[in-house]
């Protein structure tokens, strides 16, 4: 009889890589604990319209004027606590930040992202929203902001993995956008880039081959369609590396540049809008 000491030694191996895996989306206490500390004033908001309504989180930035507004998508985890801190890290840039959670009402008893007993829960729940509920959620929600007193008319759409992917969708339904951010996000089908009326920029990791390998015919494309997209592809990081990269579990330094590196660029970029 063989030993099963090595076929048992192989599965908890895979079991503790798959655990790893999970980690940095659904352990996010340090997330939380950044956000629970910054001086930015932040509330949730009621966005509704038809027969709908979207729960959204809202960081405001500390400035003396009217600031643009950042529409920001969730990752396919939901509206996370790491999602959220993100909301507020661009607020701290100077921008009104609008979060909606694109899984309200969709939840037990009709919740949203928190009220998902687990996070494979939440991912199946993602994976099967409506694309034209998603559309209507996301313009409903930036109309609802760019109402805002303190607003100045500008809009961008910034999105990551799942909602990197919506964000460069979205950028294909929304005409007065200023710009859009791909973060790790697939491309919308070439025939739909030609009603994308801003800019496009992409950040992907080189770690992320099922990601980043749509990079060069998405830039066939768009060049096609005569559109701007400009895109980064940052050695040895990989998908999610924007959460990854300030997770304190993180064990890929490549994470942690590439997010340095990317938000340095983000911020570049929003103050030219």
């Amino acid at each position: 009889m063989k030993n099963p000491l090595p076929r048992l030694a192989s599965a908890m191996l895979f079991l503790c890589a798959a655990l790893a895996c999970a980690a940095p989306a659904s352990a996010q206490d340090w997330a939380k604990a950044i956000l629970d500390k910054s001086p930015r004033h932040q509330e949730w908001v009621k966005v509704k319209y038809d027969n709908r309504t979207v729960d959204a989180f809202v960081v405001y930035p500390e400035v003396s004027h009217r600031a643009p507004v950042v529409l920001l998508i969730h990752e396919i985890f939901g509206l996370s606590d790491w999602a959220r801190s993100q909301a507020d890290d661009l607020a701290a840039m100077g921008y009104i930040v609008i979060a909606p959670d694109l899984l309200s009402g969709f939840g037990p008893n009709g919740g949203g992202t928190s009220a998902f007993p687990d996070q494979q829960s939440i991912i199946k729940a993602v994976s099967g929203l409506d694309p034209a509920t998603i559309t209507a959620d996301l313009n409903a929600t930036a109309d609802y902001a760019l109402k805002f007193p303190s607003a100045n008319g500008k809009l961008a759409v910034i999105g990551f993995c799942w909602g990197g992917g919506q964000s460069f969708r979205f950028a294909t339904t929304r005409q007065n956008l200023s710009a859009a951010f791909v973060f790790y996000g697939p491309p919308p089908p070439a025939g739909a880039m030609k009603n994308i009326t801003a800019p496009v920029y992409g950040f992907y990791g080189g770690s992320d081959a099922r990601i980043s390998a749509t990079v060069p015919d998405a830039q066939t494309a768009m060049a096609a369609a005569g559109k701007k997209y400009d895109t980064v592809i940052y050695d040895g990081a990989g998908h999610g590396f924007m959460r990854a990269g300030e997770d304190p579990t993180n064990a890929n330094p490549a994470n942690t540049t590439a997010r340095t590196q990317a938000l340095a660029s983000l911020k570049a970029l929003l103050g030219k809008m």
